[in-house]
């Protein structure tokens, strides 16, 4: 069994693991609870789908738009 991802998953989960706590310092939550604000208010989704194009972006202009995203779908923080 192969557990090694391909190097665009791989890259992924790395730029993933780095923006989670980015935003979480940013807005001063903990990791925890950084993860479950994007997940409940469509970040993660965002991320997920769009994390080509915010890896290339300045990490603070990367948070800002999940911070956004996550506006608009409710999140208020």
């Amino acid at each position: 069994m192969n557990i090694i991802p391909d190097k665009e998953t791989g890259d992924k989960l790395s730029f993933i693991t780095f923006i989670i706590p980015y935003f979480a310092r940013a807005y001063k939550m903990n990791k925890q609870s950084a993860y479950r604000y994007l997940k409940k208010y469509g970040g993660f989704d965002y991320l997920s789908e769009f994390w080509w194009t915010l890896h290339t972006e300045n990490p603070l202009w990367s948070v800002r738009a999940l911070y956004e995203e996550c506006y608009r779908n409710g999140g208020l923080r």
